[in-house]
């Protein structure tokens, strides 16, 4: 079990205090979903659009980038 888990509704990393997905959760992903990376896409866009309706005030493009632009 990760010890990276957000913090909601800041959308912060438990563990490092860093915006979540943080490197080290990012790289816990893909190990997790190296086989079924479609679910993993599916799952961060379920988190995206969680994020978006707490971070309200925060720009679009950038908790895009944040949730999906890392996804190989």
């Amino acid at each position: 079990m990760t010890q990276h888990g957000p913090v909601l509704p800041l959308w912060l990393c438990e563990a490092c205090d860093r915006p979540w997905p943080c490197p080290p959760r990012r790289d816990e992903l893909l190990g997790e979903y190296a086989d079924v990376s479609p679910s993993l896409t599916l799952y961060m866009g379920t988190c995206l659009v969680s994020a978006r309706q707490d971070m309200s005030w925060a720009p679009p493009d950038t908790l895009r980038l944040r949730f999906l632009g890392w996804i190989p």
